[in-house]
């Protein structure tokens, strides 16, 4: 049995308030909600007022749980314009500057505009001025969809900037039907407030998986890109939701992890993880070779990581460190007796030193070290405190890499397929590639893909016919990798 259609997506696409909504793997979205929360709305224009949408489906041990929260501008001319009123009907001279206004007496205009504007700034940094959104004075409600038999219940915050819809759903009950409804009474929630035809032309995606709109590149990797590794994407993921919510870190006095410790063999992902987690977070990423510590001169080394730290306190924006080859930069302390070795202990004694309080001196900055051989590192080096989190990342086993060939085929697929234009065959079976490539990681399964890929562009360059990549193509380059290193 082949599963081609586990790797092709399966969208079904509706039209809704003159929007198109294209529904993507729903079956497989829901499914992924049981295990984690997924929010698969993204990189959606909105009419104004509305600012941006936030759709989750969640699962807790009886339901599904999908919500909406749906922010607003707020309107911030209000009391410029009353201000300008009060300016205006201040007798006599309000009448005659609107005398002088209706006859368009430009300097005179931008006068009392610049008077209410100053006016209304003072009033807000006095706190008297209270922010109202296009929701404010709503009374709670419930849309429903009949069809579906889906109700959400809609709430309003006082400010009417914000407004939250909620449907629950029995774990064993759901559908994408549900989905589906839920999605359209969001629709409808967003049309309540930027009014009818605020939707016409737009398109909407509701996927697990962002959509690349050019090929993924190692910049551009996410989470959602990872094949496998479950429960390492699932700690990350809850890293970068602490970083996202500072306030309800602050509130609890929680300490997110200052450090992530990635170990495993060559070609596991480590660094794909570090970027993706960045990425995830909406991060820069810094990325420290062993060139830019390691000094052949007496000190350099020293110097060098302590200018690296120095820098870290200094971001102003959440940075990911990544340490590739940790093992290489800050070897097990006291290996040895030679000049080396007396270099590479004082820069560990430095990182030491440097990784103690950096979280309390930069709460935008975590580190995260990879290495291949962490029986290298010194354990004081990566104690907690200093590297909270340790994750192993292993090769993948059959059913990770199973999903390691449909994430990277679907890539390519979204990215590169066209009408007219197959880059894969129907015949794909993926059970039987994940067996055919035991042994091998998520970076030999890369390189499978790019020689077929290449093979095809070079049959095409020459002018000879050109077959979609078939099953029997790929266990071929599988096999010739795995001969042939």
């Amino acid at each position: 049995m082949t599963d081609a259609s586990f790797a092709r997506p399966r969208t079904e696409t509706f039209e809704f308030a003159g929007a198109t909504v294209e529904l993507v793997d729903a079956v497989t979205l829901l499914a992924a909600a049981r295990v984690n929360p997924v929010e698969p709305l993204r990189r959606a224009a909105w009419p104004a007022p509305v600012q941006r949408v936030d759709l989750t489906i969640a699962a807790d041990a009886a339901d599904h749980v999908f919500t909406a929260r749906i922010s607003t501008l707020t309107t911030p001319m209000a009391t410029e314009r009353k201000m300008r009123g009060i300016v205006l009907g201040i007798d006599p001279l309000g009448p005659l500057l609107a005398r002088r206004i209706a006859a368009g007496d430009e300097v005179v205009t931008r006068i009392v505009d610049g008077v209410g504007t100053a006016a209304a700034a003072a009033y807000r940094k006095l706190g008297l001025e209270k922010a109202t959104g296009p929701a404010a004075g709503r009374e709670p409600e419930v849309l429903a969809d009949a069809a579906a038999g889906l109700e959400a219940a809609v709430t309003y915050e006082a400010d009417g900037t914000v407004a939250r819809l909620e449907s629950r759903v029995p774990r064993d009950d759901v559908t994408p039907a549900h989905l589906r409804a839920f999605v359209t009474l969001t629709l409808q929630a967003v049309t309540d407030l930027a009014g009818p035809g605020s939707l016409d032309g737009r398109r909407f995606v509701i996927s697990r998986e962002a959509a690349p709109t050019t090929p993924p590149t190692t910049e551009t990797v996410t989470l959602d890109m990872v094949g496998g590794l479950a429960e390492v994407v699932a700690e990350l993921r809850q890293i970068a939701v602490s970083f996202r919510h500072p306030e309800a870190m602050a509130r609890w006095g929680a300490r997110r992890p200052q450090g992530i410790l990635m170990y495993g063999p060559p070609g596991t992902g480590k660094t794909m993880l570090s970027r993706a987690l960045a990425n995830e977070i909406g991060a820069d990423f810094r990325e420290i070779r062993t060139p830019e510590i390691l000094d052949k001169w007496l000190g350099g080394s020293e110097r060098n990581i302590k200018q690296i730290f120095r820098d870290a306190r200094r971001y102003r924006t959440a940075t990911v460190m990544l340490f590739d080859e940790f093992d290489s930069i800050v070897s097990y302390a006291g290996a040895g007796g030679d000049a080396a070795s007396q270099a590479l202990n004082a820069v560990a004694g430095i990182f030491k030193q440097e990784m103690n309080d950096l979280i309390e001196e930069n709460p935008n900055v975590i580190v995260v070290a990879t290495t291949n051989f962490p029986h290298r590192v010194d354990e004081s080096l990566t104690r907690s405190g200093r590297f909270d989190v340790k994750l192993a990342i292993p090769r993948p086993d059959e059913a990770s890499r199973a999903e390691i060939f449909r994430k990277m085929i679907r890539g390519l697929i979204t990215a590169h397929e066209t009408p007219g234009f197959r880059m894969f065959a129907d015949d794909l079976d993926l059970g039987a590639l994940a067996v055919a490539s035991t042994g091998m990681t998520g970076a030999d399964i890369k390189e499978v893909l790019r020689r077929l890929q290449l093979s095809k562009a070079m049959q095409e360059a020459r002018g000879g016919p050109v077959t979609p990549i078939s099953q029997e193509e790929l266990v071929t380059s599988v096999r010739d990798l795995r001969g042939h290193g």
